[in-house]
Formats: C-alpha cells, sequence, structure tokens
C-alpha cells in the first residue's frame, strides 16, 4: 500500500525507468471525464443492489427465525451463493440476461411482452450487475442478521404481545430498535464490498478497451473504478495513473464509511439516557 502511494507519483509503464510527475497524475484524474463516468457508475450499482440486498436480507432472516423445521438447511441455502465462484455467477446471468438468447427475454416473448435489451441499455446494464450482486449477498447478510435475531432476548416478545402488540409494532418497536447496531454494521461492509464491484462487469462485457471499445458494456454504463483502473494499469501499462486511480476512489470509499461511522455515533448518543 505505501508503494502504492510513491507510484502514484510516478509515470512507469511496468517495464523502463521511473519518472517523478508530481501531482500530475492527480492533476489529470481531476479532469478526466471516464473516470468521473465510472465513480457515478460505481455509486449508481451500489444503490441499486445494497439497498434491496439489505432490506430483503433482513425479510429472510425474520421468516428463517420464524420457522422452526429445516432451519439448518435454510442457512446452508441462504449461505451458498456468497462461496460460489463469482465468474460463474457471472457467466450465468450474462446468459440469463442475454438479448437475444437470454431466460427471461424468452419468457417474455412467451408472455407476448417486447424483450429487454439488458445487455446494452445504460440502465439495464446496471440493473443486471446490481441483481447479480445482489444474488451473491443476500443470503450472507442474512445470516448475519439471523444471528442477531437469535440473539434478543424471548422475553421482550412475550411482554409486547401481553401489551397487545402486533406482529408490525413488535417488527418496528423491538426488533429493528435491537438490530440496529447489526444493521449498521452490514451497511458499512456492505459499503465497502459494493464500491469495489470489479469481476462482475468484467466478466459480463470484459475490460481490455483496445480490444473492445464497448468495455464495460455500451456506453461504458457498466464501467466500474476498479474496472477502470485496471484497465489503465494492466491493458495500458499505466502503472502510476492506476495508483493514482485506487488512492482517490480509496478517500472516496473512506469518506463514505465515515457517513456510516457517524451513524453509529449519533445513534450511540440517541440511545444513552
Amino acid at each position: 500500500m505505501l508503494y502504492t502511494v510513491f507510484l502514484a507519483f510516478q509515470r512507469w509503464d511496468g517495464i523502463g525507468d521511473m519518472q517523478f510527475v508530481g501531482f500530475q497524475q492527480f492533476r489529470f484524474l481531476w479532469d478526466d471525464s471516464v473516470f468521473w463516468l465510472s465513480v457515478r457508475n460505481t455509486l449508481v450499482i451500489w444503490v441499486l443492489s445494497t439497498v434491496p440486498m439489505l432490506f430483503l436480507a433482513l425479510v429472510l432472516a425474520v421468516l428463517v427465525n420464524s420457522t422452526k423445521r429445516f432451519t439448518s438447511f435454510y442457512r446452508v441455502a441462504l449461505f451458498i451463493p456468497s462461496i460460489t465462484s463469482l465468474v460463474a455467477i457471472a457467466i450465468f446471468f450474462g446468459a440469463v440476461f442475454s438479448n437475444n438468447f437470454g431466460l427471461i427475454n424468452a419468457v417474455l416473448r412467451g408472455l407476448h411482452i417486447s424483450a429487454v435489451p439488458w445487455m446494452s441499455n445504460e440502465w439495464t446494464i446496471k440493473l443486471v450487475i446490481a441483481s447479480l450482486m445482489t444474488w451473491q449477498w443476500t443470503g450472507y447478510n442474512s445470516i448475519i442478521y439471523l444471528a442477531g435475531l437469535q440473539a434478543i432476548p424471548s422475553e421482550l416478545y412475550e411482554a409486547a404481545r401481553m401489551d397487545g402488540a402486533g406482529p408490525v409494532r413488535i417488527f418496528f418497536s423491538i426488533t429493528i430498535p435491537l438490530l440496529r447496531p447489526i444493521i449498521l454494521f452490514t451497511v458499512v461492509v456492505s459499503t465497502v464490498t459494493g464500491l469495489q464491484s470489479f469481476t462482475e462487469p468484467q466478466v459480463l462485457f470484459g475490460s481490455d478497451a483496445s480490444t473492445n471499445p464497448n468495455s464495460g458494456g455500451p456506453g461504458q454504463a457498466g464501467m466500474t473504478t476498479l474496472l477502470y483502473f485496471y484497465h489503465q494499469a494492466f491493458d495500458n501499462n499505466d502503472f502510476g495513473y492506476g495508483a493514482a486511480i485506487v488512492w482517490a476512489f480509496f478517500l472516496l470509499i473512506l469518506l463514505i464509511v465515515a457517513v456510516n461511522w457517524r451513524l453509529v455515533q449519533r445513534g450511540d448518543k440517541e440511545r444513552r439516557p
């Protein structure tokens, strides 16, 4: 990591001598429209994947927690996507969402509905990547929520029922407040992992812009920041600029995580008497 700081101030192709350029890489980065496009794509994909993912994870955890039979089976089933090869998942999703021969468009045609250009439209490309990430990490977060639910004393639920509270009131008045630290933990972890999306767009659309002008998909709609870094560093052999990209993006992630941490601190203060 310290070496990449040094590298960010150099111009180096990985073979020849390094040339010190100072802040020139960062000045170019500030004016690089493709970099800011990749940041925007990354943030949009992160929002589209993280919000439904955490919501579905909480719903699944509540359902499994209320189930008395086959709980071990459900836990294993939920956890399998997070340990499945991401490359295999991306290839599968690429086949399912294929414009011409995809399973989803085949179903739509069977229902006499116009096919959707999943892999060529700016927003549907982001939805495909977000759906892939949601499918992969929903079960993982469900297991974390399930552990938190099982740590809540059952006496609290029994007392609430005796006072006439219904399921919805119990969920929002007992379950959510007591799960709040765990929810914020999953938000922070999902932020760090979600903003580092790389394999999904790389497998779906490729990364080498020298042979594929639509790197990141048509209109570069799936070009995430780490995919752009990979293209600059390992396709263009511009390792100094690649180091500048990842450090600038690291600072952005750090800023977002700091906001989440601030929310945690504020929540702790609000709970104190």
